[in-house]
């Protein structure tokens, strides 16, 4: 038998994710290329059925954008790890909606236009990290998003 790293639990010796945590120890932790900071992963509050029955609503959020948003809320139900990657989502849009309207406003100045679209470029790499950590099951705040006060 084997232990949870994060949570101490007693596992079967076949097991890759904790029932109780829902910590993932499928992939060696020390050697992954990115590893979020603890404050910011938030994959321990959800439930591991509902991460493995949302995981493709969650994905629908990144794939499709706003409309991906429209749809995970009506498919997700109760899901609160979908709930969850919906708000992010929906913070990186409102962060490209405000740059278009920044873009916009001052288009006059060529220089702003050229940094929003530097800064949406920026927010589509967000959004393809944000799929791949919801494809291996993570449900991590965007690194650049959460730096902004106004979106909690």
């Amino acid at each position: 038998m084997k232990f949870c790293p994060q949570c101490g639990t007693q596992l079967d010796d076949a097991a890759v994710m904790c029932p109780n945590c829902g910590a993932n120890f499928a992939m060696p932790q020390p050697n992954m290329a990115y590893q979020a900071t603890p404050e910011y992963d938030h994959t321990a509050e959800f439930d591991a059925k509902d991460i493995s029955d949302n995981k493709v609503v969650a994905m629908v959020v990144y794939l499709l954008g706003t409309i991906g948003i429209i749809i995970a809320a009506i498919l997700a139900g109760d899901s609160k790890y979908a709930g969850f990657h919906v708000r992010q989502q929906l913070k990186i849009v409102v962060l490209s909606v405000l740059l278009s309207i920044c873009a916009a406003v001052l288009c006059w100045t060529i220089i702003v236009p050229i940094a929003a679209g530097v800064c949406c470029v920026i927010l589509f790499v967000v959004r393809i990290i944000c799929f791949f950590n919801v494809c291996s099951g993570k449900a991590v705040e965007p690194a650049i998003v959460r730096s902004f006060g106004f979106l909690k």
